[in-house]
């Protein structure tokens, strides 16, 4: 029994000596020109990615391929709407484990940078704000409205509960943390900053935080007493002088946003931009000693209905796409391109003397599925539940309802034609008028109003309403209620008494069984089980079909829509079972396709007129 007590002790010690040296604590600091780690200079040579595009089962894999470029360093936001999707309910668990996403970094050798923000931008959803903001009186994001900063410090506390623990001076990976975010393009309150700093110490970040801002935006949005970064200038000589001009003349030096590329939004071209464009400037970044973190190193997908969208007085509404591939040096799926190779030989140059970099991960085996068959199909129309009344139609705000759709209700004396118009559609309509389809509305295209002829009798009008993505960018966050904003009118008359159907889809939809005949003007959910033996990378092939959602398994993959660029779906292999695998699509506006066929590569650079 002695021996056994020793051999449990000295077990124990063991244990408890392997997770001191894996948690010493270390000190990150602000030299006159560099970063100073642990007291030695340290360049920040990092990395975007954001958690919630990548699979929770690929974060490890992401990571291996940050190490084999040579990154040292990991950067990402922190997503206020996928922490607290509804007031006061908190989720960190699955994807949006941030803490082990965190921990994962620190096991394969990365430091990380922190952005909470809480305003994100980031191409995503309201800039990560949840919807439900919108629904409280009064509240002003961004700034130093009561109820908007008591709804902000509840929110960075959970987030400090998670975090703060994992910061260098406390044992973690956690090397600086970013407040707000190129506030200095929204606003110029020093005071509403300084709140912020003060809501982030109170919330355990005790560590070195900064702000970050594009170069002409950048006195605005700096916080003296903080580090000031600059995003979008690779000018070793500009980034220096703007740094020194709010440091007090000194450093350290650091692109908080360098980009090797940029996102897309429906029907437009992909973005592409040749790796030597990018090759000579991150070398002379480099060689000057400047810290730098591209965005994106890895973009993944932006799933389910979390795409942000731009829109400006200049500019029409822009939701962006599924894919947030960004022409980034990792793809979609993870696998080293042209542009991480060529990035990872001029890194390499910089490294210190004797260090070497791993070799690069082969990429993912991706494959075409064999053709899929749909075994049922279902209108959306049977999944209508109980309805809510109002004589002005309600927003998905008003419903308590934060993404997907919204089919409206009305019931009018038919026998007449007119000019249907809606005041604020927001974003994306299809009208029927007894069930039958009469046409579309796009906000992106300043689509309100549509002639329709009504039967004689009774008529049942509804308007199937999408929300495309709050926008994510600018003034116009404070406008970004989703459904029918405004009244809707008939030949000028204003239509009244209307039927609110909540269709939210914010789970896999269950398959349902009817025997009504299927009518194909309505928008159809169409269902399918298939077999695999092999679990590989995918991409589903949407060309033939309209506009819609695809879930496999459970999990939403994003949305689709044939003008493109997107015509393909990335499917993670890490979400796919060998055996039994489900598939669920919705489609708006094709609904006749029996087969769901898939790639293995994908295609994001299609553009076609609808």
């Amino acid at each position: 029994m002695k021996i056994f007590n020793l051999i449990y002790l000295s077990a124990v010690l063991l244990l408890l000596c392997s997770c001191s040296k894996n948690n010493v604590a270390h000190t990150f600091e602000l030299g006159d020109n560099d970063f100073l780690l642990d007291g030695k200079p340290f360049q920040v040579v990092s990395g975007e990615i954001h958690y919630p595009r990548v699979p929770r089962e690929a974060w490890r894999d992401r990571l291996k391929m940050a190490k084999a470029m040579g990154l040292n360093t990991i950067g990402t936001y922190v997503f206020w709407n996928a922490h607290e999707p509804e007031k006061d309910v908190f989720d960190f668990s699955g994807n949006n484990d941030i803490a082990e996403f965190v921990k994962i970094a620190q096991q394969e050798g990365l430091w990380v940078i922190l952005r909470p923000s809480p305003y994100v931008c980031a191409e995503w959803e309201f800039g990560g704000y949840p919807y439900w903001l919108q629904n409280e009186q009064g509240l002003k994001v961004r700034s130093r409205e009561k109820q908007y900063l008591e709804e902000y410090r509840k929110y960075i506390h959970e987030v400090g509960k998670q975090l703060a623990p994992l910061q260098v001076n406390h044992g973690g990976n956690v090397l600086m943390v970013q407040i707000e975010n190129e506030y200095g393009s929204y606003g110029s309150d020093k005071e509403y900053l300084r709140i912020n700093r003060e809501m982030f110490i109170d919330a355990g970040f005790d560590g070195l935080l900064y702000t970050c801002d594009p170069q002409k935006d950048i006195k605005k949005g700096f916080l003296p007493g903080t580090l000031p970064a600059i995003n979008g200038q690779d000018n070793p000589e500009i980034v220096k002088k703007e740094i020194r001009e709010l440091n007090g003349g000194k450093g350290p030096f650091f692109i908080a946003e360098w980009y090797p590329a940029w996102f897309d939004w429906w029907g437009t071209p992909h973005h592409k931009v040749p790796a030597e464009q990018y090759t000579g400037k991150l070398d002379s970044v480099l060689a000057a000693g400047i810290s730098i973190n591209m965005y994106m190193f890895h973009g993944g997908s932006t799933r389910a209905f979390m795409n942000g969208a731009n829109y400006r007085d200049t500019i029409p509404y822009e939701p962006q796409i599924s894919s947030y591939d960004y022409d980034a040096p990792l793809d979609e799926a993870g696998n080293a391109t042209e542009k991480f190779m060529k990035f990872r030989a001029v890194i390499e140059k910089h490294l210190p003397p004797g260090a070497k970099l791993p070799a690069v991960p082969a990429p993912k085996p991706a494959a075409a599925l064999d053709a899929i068959p749909f075994s049922s199909e279902v209108s959306i129309y049977e999944y209508l539940g109980k309805s809510k009344q109002s004589i002005q139609p309600l927003t998905f705000e008003d419903l308590n309802q934060a993404y997907g759709y919204v089919l409206y209700r009305t019931t009018i004396n038919g026998g007449k034609q007119g000019m249907l118009k809606i005041d604020g559609l927001k974003d994306f309509g299809l009208v029927y008028v007894n069930g039958k389809r009469q046409g579309i509305l796009d906000r992106r295209l300043n689509q309100d109003s549509l002639m329709i002829d009504l039967p004689s009798g009774k008529v049942t009008l509804d308007i199937l309403v999408e929300n495309m993505g709050r926008i994510n960018f600018g003034p116009f966050l404070l406008q970004n209620k989703k459904g029918i904003t405004g009244k809707v009118t008939l030949a000028g008359s204003v239509l009244e008494s209307w039927d609110m159907f909540s269709l939210p889809f914010d789970k896999q939809p269950l398959k349902k069984e009817v025997s009504n005949a299927v009518n194909r003007d309505a928008p159809m959910l169409k269902y399918a089980e298939f077999e695999l033996k092999n679990l590989q990378d995918a991409y589903l092939d949407m060309r033939k079909w309209g506009k819609g959602v695809i879930w496999v398994n459970g999990h939403n993959l994003g949305k689709y829509w044939s003008i493109g660029p997107q015509q393909t779906i990335y499917l993670p292999a890490e979400w796919l079972k060998k055996g039994k695998n489900q598939v669920v699509v919705l489609d708006l506006l094709k609904t006749d396709q029996q087969f769901l066929t898939s790639l293995n590569k994908p295609i994001l650079d299609q553009i076609n007129t609808r």
